[in-house]
């Protein structure tokens, strides 16, 4: 049986298809990830940590606790290496835990 698309389905299953939303790619990854909503000292030392990397655009934050994820792609070694002693220097981290690739 041939692969189908997603409009194809709907359009088989769903009396009154209505494709006026899509969830985006960034919804799509959190329902399979799950979401966790942050307290509000979560929310502060994600504030602070994002704060100290506004120079590294590619570089994403996830605070769970006072333990730091740090995701995305940088550009050379010297900032794979530097990024994380950055939010290390952060007031209230704790771990930091770094899954940063050079891209």
């Amino acid at each position: 049986m041939p692969n189908k698309t997603y409009d194809e389905i709907v359009r088989k299953t769903v009396p009154e298809p209505d494709s006026s939303f899509r969830p985006s790619p960034e919804q799509v990854r959190q329902a399979y990830e799950g979401f966790r909503a942050l307290d509000a000292d979560e929310q502060a030392l994600k504030a602070r940590v994002e704060a100290v990397l506004v120079g590294h655009p590619g570089v994403e934050v996830e605070v769970e606790r006072d333990r730091v994820i740090l995701r995305g792609k940088v550009e050379s070694s010297e900032e794979m290496n530097h990024v994380p002693d950055l939010v290390r220097a952060v007031e209230g981290v704790g771990v930091v835990e770094d899954q940063l690739v050079i891209g």
